[in-house]
């Protein structure tokens, strides 16, 4: 998979990118990632200039994207503009997205991006949440790692992203490692057990109450057996422990 990442400040990334799992996808060919500079593409380099209607905070202009676009995208390339008024990135959207084959990310500086950009290039506009940054690399970033994880390969045990928090419309249960006690609290005895099946159960139930307690919105995409609605009710009724 490819990213081309559109930013003014490629310097940006070159810590995130050269460690971890980034780094690892990178150096077994699995994911090829560049930054591409708008300046490279703009008269004496200037890529911002006032809003049209007044108003406070510059804007980047036309040109100097579309040409930096144009230099990367192909019938393949999916381009996408990091904005709060865009879809809110969440892990439904992020299993969809690792189906691409090219994404072109746009990392947006000052006031925003000209909106001919959008019109032009169709782009699909994402946020990464309800708050503000300085610029869309910070998201970029974000946006890159959420996909690398699910690519075939990047991961060590594919399983890892399977159980995640989120990837089934739920959070994940609590996790324990050595010692069994620490502090004088002690690793749940049926985690110690080895029924397997007692375990994931367990799993599951906790998984539940966790959701239900921390974030229940996930829960409207979650289709439930018999067994996960009686502890969401026990959990409503204060009897789950």
């Amino acid at each position: 998979m490819k990213f081309d990442v559109l930013s003014i400040f490629p310097e940006f990334f070159e810590g995130p990118l050269s460690c971890g799992m980034l780094r690892v996808a990178r150096d077994k060919g699995l994911l090829q990632i560049s930054i591409v500079n708008p300046r490279d593409f703009a008269v004496d380099r200037i890529v911002d200039d006032y809003q049209f209607g007044g108003g406070a905070g510059m804007v980047f202009k036309p040109d100097p994207l579309t040409k930096a676009i144009d230099s990367v995208r192909t019938s393949k390339s999916q381009v996408i503009h990091l904005t709060p008024r865009g879809r809110r990135l969440d892990q439904t959207l992020v299993r969809e997205l690792s189906q691409e084959q090219h994404i072109i990310v746009i990392c947006g500086r000052y006031k925003g991006i000209d909106e001919r950009i959008s019109e032009i290039f169709h782009t699909m506009d994402l946020s990464i949440g309800n708050y503000v940054l300085s610029g869309g690399e910070t998201g970029a970033l974000v946006l890159i790692e959420s996909i690398a994880r699910l690519l075939p390969g990047v991961l060590g045990n594919r399983d890892s992203a399977e159980t995640d928090s989120f990837q089934h419309h739920l959070l994940e249960a609590p996790i324990y490692t050595r010692p069994e006690t620490h502090k004088r609290l002690s690793v749940p005895e049926v985690l110690r057990s080895g029924n397997h099946k007692a375990i994931a159960s367990w799993r599951r139930k906790k998984s539940l109450e966790v959701t239900l307690a921390r974030n229940p919105d996930l829960l409207a995409e979650e289709t439930f057996s018999e067994k996960d609605l009686e502890i969401l009710l026990e959990v409503l009724n204060g009897k789950s422990s």
